[in-house]
């Protein structure tokens, strides 16, 4: 026990010798720092629906991952118009007019999550190629310009690390049973932290989102989350020795049991919650687990509540010096976010038919919306969702401590 406390605290003091010259954000005990050595309390926002679709965000019941809702879209107006549809969408979705008004309104950070499907080829997964280093570096320039911290997630990894609808997978967190996933898990890593590992605005990788959902055999599976995370970040340091990794616990970022002592000295832990109480007593074993190991923490999602909530949550974040990342920045019709995109009456079209009996060609060819009605939604979607065309949600924000 002394010799390891020993240790953490010589790693901490190199760490802080290190970090007075230190370009990059660092760590110095349980504090993230900024390039000067000051603490940096990070105050952001996810990047939702943007590179990972969820299905609740545009109103669906039932197509509630990203593989579920692009074949809603494939049947509605077929693969060739569906894939123009997510060309513009993604570009339409998060601009620089975003970026530029999250941190005007006073956010020092955002937390970008992403599909690996996009950074792979369909038909040869492992020549890394795909349409989301474009997308990246296109967010990460205009963050750049903004001065605006960038956290990158992993939020749907190869075979799925969930299990659940958010991680894109098939109902189950078979990375952790299959050793190519695993690989190809690392390999994209390794490469995304090889094109960034001198881009000073990037903070750091959060390697997994939320893996092993609570509905799975925990004793078999949550032993193998941190050798898979020590895996990743060996792949790392091999080609980036300056950025932060965050690992979450499991069970939705939430159990930090699963966690030995640091095995890298730029480590943050992040956890997440929802619809809990706001108090000390939801956060406890995260700071105890900071205080024991002498590693900062971040609450790295939460949301999705009424403002009177976010407002005493926040504080109680704030009160413990523990910096936070809300969910999400943007959404369909909805006031538990800073933008909200406007939904119109042509819409309720492609709810109905995402919704509606879809199995088999029959179903399909009875319930199939009026081709042109579908489009006119889709195209006043594709209009509403850029930032000029949103409405800004002034009692959310208010509730982040963020009314300007």
């Amino acid at each position: 026990m002394i010799k390891n406390a020993l240790i953490i605290f010589l790693t901490s003091l190199l760490v802080n010798l290190a970090s007075a010259q230190n370009e990059f954000v660092s760590v110095h005990g349980k504090e993230i720092i900024n390039t000067t050595g000051e603490k940096l309390l990070l105050k952001g926002i996810n990047l939702g629906n943007w590179l990972v679709p969820e299905g609740y965000m545009f109103k669906f019941e039932y197509a509630a991952s990203p593989r579920l809702i692009y074949e809603v879209f494939d049947q509605m107006i077929g693969p060739d118009e569906a894939k123009k549809f997510w060309k513009k969408y993604r570009d339409n979705y998060i601009t620089r007019e975003d970026i530029k008004f999250i941190k005007q309104f006073g956010f020092n950070s955002v937390r970008v999550p992403f599909n690996y499907r996009l950074f792979v080829t369909d038909d040869d997964p492992d020549k890394l190629e795909g349409p989301g280093y474009e997308l990246l570096d296109r967010a990460v320039k205009w963050c750049e310009e903004e001065n605006l911290f960038v956290i990158l997630d992993m939020h749907c990894a190869p075979g799925g690390q969930t299990g659940d609808n958010i991680d894109d997978s098939f109902g189950y967190p078979f990375l952790f049973e299959n050793t190519e996933s695993q690989e190809l898990t690392a390999a994209i890593w390794k490469k995304l932290a090889q094109k960034y590992a001198n881009e000073k605005i990037i903070i750091g990788y959060d390697l997994l989102n939320e893996p092993i959902a609570h509905y799975f055999d925990q004793e078999k599976l949550n032993p193998l989350l941190e050798p898979l995370y020590q895996k990743i970040v060996s792949a790392i340091r091999e080609v980036d020795q300056n950025h932060l990794i965050f690992l979450g616990g499991a069970q939705w970022d939430s159990n930090f049991q699963v966690f030995g002592p640091p095995f890298d000295s730029k480590l943050v832990y992040t956890f997440h919650k929802y619809w809990t109480d706001t108090d000390e007593s939801v956060i406890k074993e995260y700071m105890d687990f900071r205080d024991k190991h002498n590693v900062p923490i971040w609450m790295g999602e939460s949301g999705e509540n009424t403002t009177e909530w976010i407002t005493e949550f926040r504080k109680t974040l704030e009160r413990n010096e523990i910096g936070w990342c809300f969910w999400p920045y943007k959404k369909l019709d909805a006031e538990s976010c800073p933008v909200s995109i406007t939904k119109t009456k042509e819409y309720d079209t492609i709810i109905n038919f995402a919704d509606g009996e879809r199995a088999g060609f029959e179903n399909l060819r009875e319930n199939h919306p009026d081709i042109e009605l579908v489009r006119k939604a889709l195209n006043d979607y594709l209009e509403n969702c850029k930032f000029r065309n949103c409405r800004i949600n002034t009692e959310y924000l208010k509730a982040l401590g963020l009314n300007k």
